[in-house]
């Protein structure tokens, strides 16, 4: 049976204003006649201000008098004038038959592409099943030889957006890599003793370039005599 929206807030309105017994306050309510009993007493909900199920549409005056005539009537909620749609349970993602014979290349792309992505979220951006994915995974898909990887996206079966959600989210569920120990390939070591010793750094500076001709100092006395003589005045 349906409960009011605040129980409790009926009840105090219910025990305030009208002749029902506590069994049936209580059975509308979903609440214990003990506790009816005690909202009575002013034991409980004291700080609680009664509610109006007449005026709220929970239940009609019809109803209520004929309750309060028949202690052994049961209070039956009124009918709602606005029918709430119920929520649809999630299920596979419906893809349209014109893009259906796509999935196959997309679930080939998604499997290369990103291989950090769970087949449950694979299922969720091109709407397949765990069947098809195990044997585009395994080559055993009647189809395989001529598969081509395409892009979920560019086909249409799944926005860019949904993509990197879930490639985001297998990205923090992958574990993390370990780092390298030392000793092992991909560690950074010091070179050891045994070949360090072999190499040597040579510190003599490097000798001065030689000109290609050698020039004498009696050469150049000898012009510069020269020069000196054609410069003095003759008589």
């Amino acid at each position: 049976m349906a409960a009011p929206l605040m129980p409790k807030a009926t009840a105090v309105w219910l025990v305030d204003n009208t002749s029902l017994t506590f069994d049936q306050i209580a059975e509308f309510c979903t609440l214990h006649p003990l506790e009816v009993k005690a909202i009575a007493d002013g034991e409980s909900a004291q700080g609680i201000k009664g509610m109006d199920p007449i005026s709220t549409g929970q239940l009609t005056r019809d109803e209520l008098e004929v309750a309060q005539k028949d202690s052994n009537h049961k209070l039956k909620m009124a009918e709602p004038k606005v029918r709430v749609p119920s929520l649809k349970k999630k299920g596979p993602r419906y893809t349209p038959l014109s893009k259906r014979q796509d999935r196959p290349n997309a679930i080939l792309w998604l499997v290369r592409s990103h291989p950090e992505l769970k087949d449950s979220q694979i299922i969720r951006l091109v709407g397949t099943t765990k069947n098809t994915i195990g044997a585009i995974r395994d080559r055993s898909h009647w189809n395989s030889a001529n598969l081509q990887p395409m892009d979920p996206v560019t086909l249409g079966l799944c926005t860019q957006i949904a993509l990197d959600a879930e490639v985001t989210k297998a990205a923090k569920w992958a574990p993390a890599k370990p780092e390298p120990v030392e000793g092992e390939e991909g560690a950074d070591t010091l070179m050891p003793a045994e070949e360090s010793q072999n190499y040597s750094i040579d510190m003599t500076p490097p000798a001065p370039a030689q000109p290609d001709e050698t020039i004498s100092a009696d050469d150049v006395f000898a012009n510069f005599s020269a020069e000196k003589s054609d410069e003095e005045p003759q008589n």
